[in-house]
Order: structure tokens, then C-alpha cells, then sequence
């Protein structure tokens, strides 16, 4: 079926239509266009297949710093991040120090990290969480969740800088900071991302590829099951995409989002007094 054909049958005769919602057709017909969706579903399918094979493909980067992380059993390298394994992908979450918690919008593909981390062990992949927040402040917050994944802090080196997910006052200040390959405007001095290293017999890493922005959108599982949905993500109108995200332990029921106001992430806390303090909020990206 052609799709000006699927098209003709929102208007055909015999069919009912509510505000919002798409024709009501009999078996033939619907079987008739969810096989011409199929041939695109499929014809998808191979792109993405020649896609991941020009991934690999990508020249690698070989790492020249030794970048030392705090773990919760003391420090470790780079290299002891992929343990037995040689490969090691990292998702930088946005999780600074200082703050009170780890970034909603992290914290929603987080939920999905430990089903991922066992069986990506069994395909020589070793999986981690890097944060520039102090051990304490990501243990803290990692119990609250709930979650059993690896989680290191890169506090006190260069790794997030130098994979481009922490930006420096000074590069704030002038308005943009290098993010998703390019200058562009940046609410916070964390962003979201992901990268990949390879460790070869002699020890060597090298960096293979990193992804940001919506380049993050098919690890979001979530998401993938909501685009099957006749709703979909459900996200127009909204202040941006995410703006109905909440860390899990905080969905109410009846709970609505105001589609006029940006999501607030969370908020810093201030350690020179006693108790915590809130002072300053940002803009999600």
C-alpha cells in the first residue's frame, strides 16, 4: 500500500476518527499498512546495520594521559576500569561536585544500566559510570537509586574535560563551550555523553568513538518502548523533551508537568555552614 493510500484511509468512508487519534479500519487494511510500515521498519534496519559497520570502522585515538579515578576501593587507572575485558565503554553522567544529586535526565538511562552491564561482561565489554563528583557524594546518591553498576569519580583530573562533558568557568563565560563536536550554548558545567576505548595485549588504550546530545537517544530504552506507543514520547508543547523526567523515587501519582516552565536540575549545596544550603539551580540541556 502506497502512502497516499495509508493517508486516504483516515478520511475514508465507514471509518471513525476522535481529535487525536488515527482511523479505525478492518483487519485487511490495517494488516495492508502495517506491511508497507514494515518495508520501512526494514529498509531502517539495514541503514542502521551499515551505520554500526562505519562506526567500527572509525580511526582510533590512542590515550596519552594517565587518568586516575577514586573507586569505592581506593584508586584505579584507566586501564583497571576494563578489568578483565578489552573493551571499556564509559557514560559520562552529569553529576558535578557539589551537588545534591545526579541529573534527572542521567538518571533516566541509568535505570536501565545494570540489565545492560552482565551481558555486556559476556561480550568482552567492561561497563562504567564517570562523574566528576566526589566518591562520597556518588555513593550517597548510587544507594538512593538503588543501582549496582560500576561508578568512579573522575574528580581532580582531566577526563571530563578532555572528553568534553566539564566546562571551566572561563569557558562558559564566553558563551560557548565545545560540546557535540562543536561551539554551542550550554546551560551547565556538566553535559551528558558516552565514549568507548579499546585496550589492545601490550596495555595500549585507545579511544574509539563518543556520542552526546541525542546521539544518546538509543540507549534511552525507555524511549524506544514509548515509540511504539499511538502517544509516542508525548513530549510537544513541553518547556523542553524531557521536562516530565524524574529520578524514579520521585513520581507521584496525578503528578502534571507545567509545559511553560524549564526543568530545574538540582541544585548545589552549600558546605561552608552548618547544614545544606541551595545555591544555585541551572537549566537542563
Amino acid at each position: 500500500m502506497a502512502t497516499s493510500n495509508l493517508a486516504a484511509l483516515k478520511t475514508a468512508k465507514g471509518t471513525s476518527r476522535a481529535e487525536g487519534e488515527a482511523a479505525v479500519v478492518g483487519a485487511v487494511e490495517w494488516v495492508a499498512a502495517r506491511k508497507n510500515l514494515l518495508r520501512k521498519e526494514k529498509e531502517f534496519m539495514r541503514l542502521r546495520d551499515e551505520l554500526s559497520r562505519e562506526r567500527r570502522e572509525l580511526p582510533w585515538e590512542k590515550v596519552q594521559k594517565e587518568y586516575i579515578f577514586d573507586g569505592p576501593a581506593g584508586k584505579q587507572k584507566l586501564s583497571d576500569l576494563f578489568g578483565k575485558h578489552s573493551q571499556l565503554i564509559v557514560y559520562h553522567f552529569m553529576f558535578g561536585p557539589g551537588w545534591k544529586e545526579g541529573c534527572p535526565s542521567c538518571s533516566f538511562l541509568a535505570d536501565g544500566f545494570d540489565g545492560s552491564a552482565i551481558h555486556l561482561a559476556h561480550r568482552d565489554v567492561s561497563f562504567v559510570v564517570v562523574s566528576r563528583a566526589t566518591m562520597p557524594e556518588i555513593e550517597a546518591f548510587k544507594n538512593r537509586m538503588g543501582w549496582q553498576f560500576q561508578w568512579v569519580s573522575s574528580f581532580g583530573n582531566d577526563f571530563n574535560h578532555d572528553y568534553h562533558v566539564s566546562f571551566t568557568p572561563e569557558e562558559r563565560a564566553k558563551g560557548k563551550v565545545y560540546y557535540n563536536y562543536d561551539m554551542t550554548e550550554f546551560p551547565a558545567e556538566e553535559a551528558p555523553g558516552m565514549s568507548v576505548f579499546y585496550k589492545n595485549k601490550p596495555g595500549e588504550i585507545f579511544h574509539t568513538y563518543s556520542s552526546y546530545a541525542r546521539g544518546l537517544d538509543p540507549m534511552l530504552v525507555t524511549y524506544q518502548w514509548l515509540d511504539l506507543t499511538p502517544k509516542g514520547r508525548d513530549e510537544d508543547g513541553l518547556a523542553f523533551t524531557m521536562a516530565w523526567v524524574r529520578h524514579h523515587d520521585k513520581y507521584e501519582d496525578g503528578q502534571s508537568v507545567d509545559r511553560r516552565t524549564p526543568y530545574v536540575p538540582p541544585a548545589k549545596v552549600d558546605s561552608s555552614c552548618c547544614g545544606e544550603k541551595e545555591t544555585s539551580r541551572r537549566s537542563e540541556p
